[in-house]
Protein backbone atom coordinates (compact mmCIF):
# COMPACT_ATOMS: atom_id res chain seq x y z
CA UNK A 1 0.00 0.00 0.00
CA UNK A 2 1.27 3.80 -0.96
CA UNK A 3 1.74 5.64 2.72
CA UNK A 4 -1.25 7.31 1.98
CA UNK A 5 -0.80 8.26 -1.54
CA UNK A 6 3.29 9.03 -1.13
CA UNK A 7 3.97 6.37 -3.57
CA UNK A 8 7.19 5.74 -1.60
CA UNK A 9 6.44 2.27 -0.56
CA UNK A 10 7.94 -1.35 -1.76
CA UNK A 11 6.22 -4.19 -2.32
CA UNK A 12 6.61 -7.91 -1.50
CA UNK A 13 6.57 -11.17 -3.62
CA UNK A 14 4.37 -13.39 -3.71
CA UNK A 15 6.91 -16.14 -2.54
CA UNK A 16 7.92 -14.11 -0.01
CA UNK A 17 4.45 -13.51 1.37
CA UNK A 18 3.43 -16.83 1.33
CA UNK A 19 6.53 -17.93 3.41
CA UNK A 20 6.03 -14.96 5.91
CA UNK A 21 2.70 -16.36 6.12
CA UNK A 22 4.23 -19.37 7.57
CA UNK A 23 6.79 -17.53 9.87
CA UNK A 24 9.13 -19.31 8.17
CA UNK A 25 11.46 -17.75 5.65
CA UNK A 26 12.74 -21.54 4.70
CA UNK A 27 8.31 -21.71 3.12
CA UNK A 28 6.90 -25.22 2.03
CA UNK A 29 3.81 -24.45 0.07
CA UNK A 30 2.84 -28.42 -0.13
CA UNK A 31 2.88 -28.42 3.75
CA UNK A 32 0.72 -25.13 4.42
CA UNK A 33 -2.54 -26.72 4.93
CA UNK A 34 -0.70 -28.97 7.70
CA UNK A 35 1.45 -26.10 9.50
CA UNK A 36 -0.70 -23.26 10.25
CA UNK A 37 -3.79 -22.73 12.21
CA UNK A 38 -5.65 -19.49 12.45
CA UNK A 39 -6.66 -18.93 16.06
CA UNK A 40 -8.61 -15.44 15.92
CA UNK A 41 -8.91 -12.27 13.88
CA UNK A 42 -9.72 -8.77 14.27
CA UNK A 43 -11.09 -6.10 11.52
CA UNK A 44 -11.14 -2.35 12.02
CA UNK A 45 -11.89 0.04 9.77
CA UNK A 46 -9.24 3.38 9.63
CA UNK A 47 -10.76 5.91 7.20
CA UNK A 48 -10.57 4.20 3.55
CA UNK A 49 -8.87 1.23 4.81
CA UNK A 50 -9.47 -1.91 6.40
CA UNK A 51 -6.51 -3.54 8.88
CA UNK A 52 -7.11 -7.28 9.39
CA UNK A 53 -5.30 -8.60 12.42
CA UNK A 54 -5.13 -12.20 12.76
CA UNK A 55 -3.22 -14.97 15.22
CA UNK A 56 -2.15 -17.65 13.31
CA UNK A 57 -0.30 -21.18 14.86
CA UNK A 58 2.61 -22.98 13.21
CA UNK A 59 4.88 -25.32 13.97
CA UNK A 60 7.34 -22.74 15.24
CA UNK A 61 4.51 -21.19 17.02
CA UNK A 62 2.48 -18.31 17.16
CA UNK A 63 2.28 -14.52 15.03
CA UNK A 64 0.63 -12.04 14.01
CA UNK A 65 -0.21 -11.21 10.40
CA UNK A 66 -1.22 -7.76 9.76
CA UNK A 67 -3.09 -6.85 6.66
CA UNK A 68 -3.92 -3.76 5.13
CA UNK A 69 -6.70 -3.34 2.67
CA UNK A 70 -6.61 0.14 0.87
CA UNK A 71 -9.64 1.46 -0.85
CA UNK A 72 -8.55 0.30 -4.49
CA UNK A 73 -8.48 -3.39 -2.73
CA UNK A 74 -4.40 -3.39 -2.89
CA UNK A 75 -3.22 -5.66 0.14
CA UNK A 76 -0.24 -5.45 1.83
CA UNK A 77 1.15 -6.86 4.98
CA UNK A 78 3.67 -7.44 7.56
CA UNK A 79 4.47 -10.24 9.94
CA UNK A 80 4.94 -10.21 14.07
CA UNK A 81 6.17 -12.57 16.57
CA UNK A 82 4.18 -12.57 19.39
CA UNK A 83 7.23 -10.96 21.77
CA UNK A 84 7.97 -8.70 18.86
CA UNK A 85 3.81 -7.21 19.04
CA UNK A 86 4.23 -6.57 22.63
CA UNK A 87 6.96 -4.59 21.68
CA UNK A 88 4.87 -2.64 18.71
CA UNK A 89 1.84 -2.01 21.35
CA UNK A 90 4.45 -0.22 23.39
CA UNK A 91 5.64 1.77 20.49
CA UNK A 92 2.08 2.87 19.44
CA UNK A 93 1.56 4.11 22.93
CA UNK A 94 4.79 6.17 22.43
CA UNK A 95 3.49 7.99 18.98
CA UNK A 96 0.00 7.93 19.63
CA UNK A 97 1.88 10.47 22.75
CA UNK A 98 3.98 12.44 20.32
CA UNK A 99 0.92 12.51 18.06
CA UNK A 100 -1.13 14.37 20.22
CA UNK A 101 1.42 16.43 21.37
CA UNK A 102 1.78 17.82 17.56
CA UNK A 103 -0.12 21.33 16.42
CA UNK A 104 -2.00 21.51 13.54
CA UNK A 105 -0.36 20.54 10.24
CA UNK A 106 2.80 22.80 9.07
CA UNK A 107 3.73 22.54 5.76
CA UNK A 108 6.93 24.78 6.35
CA UNK A 109 8.01 22.43 9.62
CA UNK A 110 8.13 19.60 8.00
CA UNK A 111 11.34 17.79 7.72
CA UNK A 112 12.43 17.08 3.69
CA UNK A 113 11.96 13.42 4.37
CA UNK A 114 8.99 13.82 6.02
CA UNK A 115 9.38 12.25 9.05
CA UNK A 116 8.12 13.24 12.28
CA UNK A 117 9.43 10.06 14.74
CA UNK A 118 11.17 7.10 14.36
CA UNK A 119 12.22 3.91 15.65
CA UNK A 120 13.55 0.60 15.24
CA UNK A 121 12.63 -2.61 16.19
CA UNK A 122 15.33 -5.97 15.72
CA UNK A 123 14.11 -9.21 16.09
CA UNK A 124 16.23 -12.48 15.30
CA UNK A 125 16.40 -11.88 11.44
CA UNK A 126 14.03 -9.34 10.95
CA UNK A 127 13.91 -5.77 11.04
CA UNK A 128 11.07 -3.13 11.87
CA UNK A 129 11.38 0.46 11.06
CA UNK A 130 8.34 2.68 12.54
CA UNK A 131 8.00 6.40 11.06
CA UNK A 132 5.60 8.95 11.62
CA UNK A 133 5.08 10.49 8.93
CA UNK A 134 3.21 14.09 7.25
CA UNK A 135 2.53 14.12 3.73
CA UNK A 136 -0.23 16.23 1.85
CA UNK A 137 -2.76 13.35 3.00
CA UNK A 138 -1.99 14.09 6.65
CA UNK A 139 0.14 11.99 9.27
CA UNK A 140 0.43 8.40 9.31
CA UNK A 141 2.81 5.54 10.91
CA UNK A 142 4.75 3.41 8.08
CA UNK A 143 5.33 0.22 9.39
CA UNK A 144 8.32 -1.59 7.31
CA UNK A 145 9.32 -4.96 7.98
CA UNK A 146 12.59 -6.12 6.02
CA UNK A 147 14.63 -9.40 6.73
CA UNK A 148 18.41 -9.31 7.37
CA UNK A 149 19.75 -11.48 5.14
CA UNK A 150 18.05 -10.14 1.98
CA UNK A 151 14.79 -9.82 0.31
CA UNK A 152 11.64 -7.82 -0.43
CA UNK A 153 10.09 -4.77 1.87
CA UNK A 154 7.39 -5.12 3.12
CA UNK A 155 5.01 -2.27 4.60
CA UNK A 156 1.75 -1.22 5.83
CA UNK A 157 0.71 2.38 6.41
CA UNK A 158 -1.82 3.73 9.58
CA UNK A 159 -3.71 6.53 9.95
CA UNK A 160 -2.03 8.53 12.98
CA UNK A 161 -5.69 9.20 13.88
CA UNK A 162 -6.21 5.22 14.16
CA UNK A 163 -3.22 4.55 16.20
CA UNK A 164 -5.03 4.22 19.46
CA UNK A 165 -7.64 1.64 18.06
CA UNK A 166 -5.23 -0.23 16.55
CA UNK A 167 -3.25 -0.54 19.53
CA UNK A 168 -6.47 -1.72 21.63
CA UNK A 169 -7.30 -4.00 18.85
CA UNK A 170 -3.71 -5.76 19.03
CA UNK A 171 -3.76 -5.82 23.36
CA UNK A 172 -6.51 -7.44 22.79
CA UNK A 173 -4.91 -10.41 20.82
CA UNK A 174 -2.39 -10.40 23.32
CA UNK A 175 -3.84 -10.78 26.64
CA UNK A 176 -5.76 -13.75 24.91
CA UNK A 177 -3.04 -15.51 23.36
CA UNK A 178 0.53 -14.62 24.14
CA UNK A 179 1.56 -17.22 26.36
CA UNK A 180 5.17 -15.48 27.09
CA UNK A 181 2.97 -13.54 29.94
CA UNK A 182 1.71 -16.68 31.11
CA UNK A 183 4.73 -18.86 32.55
CA UNK A 184 3.86 -21.83 34.31
CA UNK A 185 3.29 -22.26 37.93
CA UNK A 186 3.94 -25.24 39.24
CA UNK A 187 2.73 -24.27 42.91
CA UNK A 188 -0.76 -23.45 42.72
CA UNK A 189 -3.05 -22.55 46.03
CA UNK A 190 -5.02 -25.69 47.27
CA UNK A 191 -8.66 -25.76 46.63
CA UNK A 192 -11.72 -24.19 48.93
CA UNK A 193 -14.74 -25.05 50.08
CA UNK A 194 -17.41 -22.73 51.51
CA UNK A 195 -21.01 -24.43 52.63
CA UNK A 196 -23.96 -21.88 52.58
CA UNK A 197 -27.06 -23.20 53.66
CA UNK A 198 -28.25 -25.60 50.59
CA UNK A 199 -25.21 -24.73 48.33
CA UNK A 200 -22.04 -25.77 48.38
CA UNK A 201 -18.68 -23.28 46.49
CA UNK A 202 -15.62 -24.64 45.51
CA UNK A 203 -12.54 -22.59 44.69
CA UNK A 204 -10.35 -24.65 42.74
CA UNK A 205 -7.04 -22.90 40.63
CA UNK A 206 -5.79 -24.52 37.72
CA UNK A 207 -3.24 -23.21 34.74
CA UNK A 208 -4.25 -24.05 31.00
CA UNK A 209 -2.06 -22.56 27.94
CA UNK A 210 -3.66 -19.26 28.61
CA UNK A 211 -2.61 -18.90 32.04
CA UNK A 212 -3.54 -19.60 35.48
CA UNK A 213 -7.52 -19.31 36.48
CA UNK A 214 -9.53 -19.63 39.16
CA UNK A 215 -12.57 -21.89 38.70
CA UNK A 216 -15.64 -21.04 40.89
CA UNK A 217 -18.13 -23.88 40.80
CA UNK A 218 -22.30 -23.67 43.00
CA UNK A 219 -22.89 -27.15 43.96
CA UNK A 220 -26.75 -28.63 45.04
CA UNK A 221 -27.91 -32.12 45.06
CA UNK A 222 -29.31 -31.85 40.95
CA UNK A 223 -27.70 -28.60 39.90
CA UNK A 224 -23.89 -27.65 39.38
CA UNK A 225 -22.52 -24.61 37.41
CA UNK A 226 -19.07 -22.77 37.47
CA UNK A 227 -17.37 -19.69 36.05
CA UNK A 228 -13.80 -19.20 35.51
CA UNK A 229 -11.61 -16.00 36.41
CA UNK A 230 -8.52 -15.30 34.82
CA UNK A 231 -5.40 -14.49 37.27
CA UNK A 232 -5.25 -10.84 36.06
CA UNK A 233 -8.20 -10.45 36.56
CA UNK A 234 -8.90 -11.68 40.46
CA UNK A 235 -8.02 -8.35 42.00
CA UNK A 236 -10.23 -6.52 40.26
CA UNK A 237 -13.37 -9.50 40.57
CA UNK A 238 -11.92 -8.73 44.78
CA UNK A 239 -12.23 -5.48 44.91
CA UNK A 240 -15.90 -5.47 43.15
CA UNK A 241 -17.18 -7.80 46.25
CA UNK A 242 -15.47 -6.18 48.61
CA UNK A 243 -17.56 -2.98 47.66
CA UNK A 244 -20.36 -4.74 47.54
CA UNK A 245 -19.75 -6.15 51.28
CA UNK A 246 -19.25 -2.94 52.14
CA UNK A 247 -22.21 -1.26 50.93
CA UNK A 248 -24.50 -4.41 52.24
CA UNK A 249 -22.75 -3.71 55.88
CA UNK A 250 -25.15 -1.49 58.20
CA UNK A 251 -24.21 1.62 59.25
CA UNK A 252 -22.77 1.70 62.51
CA UNK A 253 -25.18 3.10 64.56
CA UNK A 254 -27.69 0.51 63.61
CA UNK A 255 -25.41 -1.94 64.88
CA UNK A 256 -26.67 -4.01 68.26
CA UNK A 257 -24.76 -3.07 71.08
CA UNK A 258 -23.52 -5.64 73.59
Amino acid sequence: MSDLGSGDEGSSSQKYQQGMDQGNADYDPAQQGQMEQELATKMLQIQSKRFYLDVKQNRRGRFIKVAEIGADGRRSQIFLALTTAGEFRDHLNAFSDFYSSLGPPNPDTVPDDGKLKSEMMLKENRRYYLDLKENSRGRFLRVSQTITRGGPRSQIAIPAQGMIEFRDALTDLLEEFNCDDHTYKPDLPDGRHLHVDNKNFYFDVGQNNRGVYMRISEVKSNFRTSITVPEKSWHRFRDILAEYCDKARPPIHDQPVF
